[in-house]
């Protein structure tokens, strides 16, 4: 990293998001329910020059490591992710995100006639696709803005 380019301090412990879509970090952080009041340290980088992406966002998360559910979502908004997480400044674990066959209770189906809108107690489930999602109880497919459906009551 040269001197003229943006430098964000390093983390003790916690996770590191790189790669993330350039201004996709907003959404991210809608996503793992981080709104400030946490009381933990969060840092975001947007729209940093990439040479792989052009531009990216980086999101750093002190004290905090995601499920296996929140990495499965966030590969529907940035497929090209990575995860590192962070103990004593140093990285312990590096992965890419990989893109599941189907995520439960994390989006909210858009069509208000589907079950899931209901109040009956029916757990979202989409079965992913090459292009998007689909609901797996009225088979709507969601192909774009796949962050604005997420569920984050």
């Amino acid at each position: 990293m040269s001197d003229h380019e943006l430098r964000v301090s390093k983390i003790r412990d916690g996770t590191v998001l790189d790669h993330l879509p350039g201004g996709s970090s907003l959404h991210v952080l809608a996503l793992l329910g981080i709104d400030g009041s946490e009381g933990t340290g969060v840092s975001v980088a947007m729209n940093v020059p990439s040479d792989r992406m052009g531009a990216k966002d980086v999101v750093k998360v002190e004290e905090r490591e995601l499920s296996q559910a929140e990495v499965d979502v966030l590969s529907l908004i940035a497929p090209r992710a990575t995860v590192n997480i962070v103990e004593e400044y140093e990285v312990r674990e590096k992965k890419r995100v990989e893109r599941p066959e189907s995520v439960t209770g994390v989006l909210a189906c858009p069509n208000s006639n589907c079950i899931t809108n209901d109040e009956e107690p029916v757990e979202t489930r989409f079965d992913v696709l090459d292009d998007g999602v689909r609901c797996d109880y009225c088979e709507t497919i969601i192909r774009e803005g796949i962050a604005d459906h997420l569920d984050v009551s």
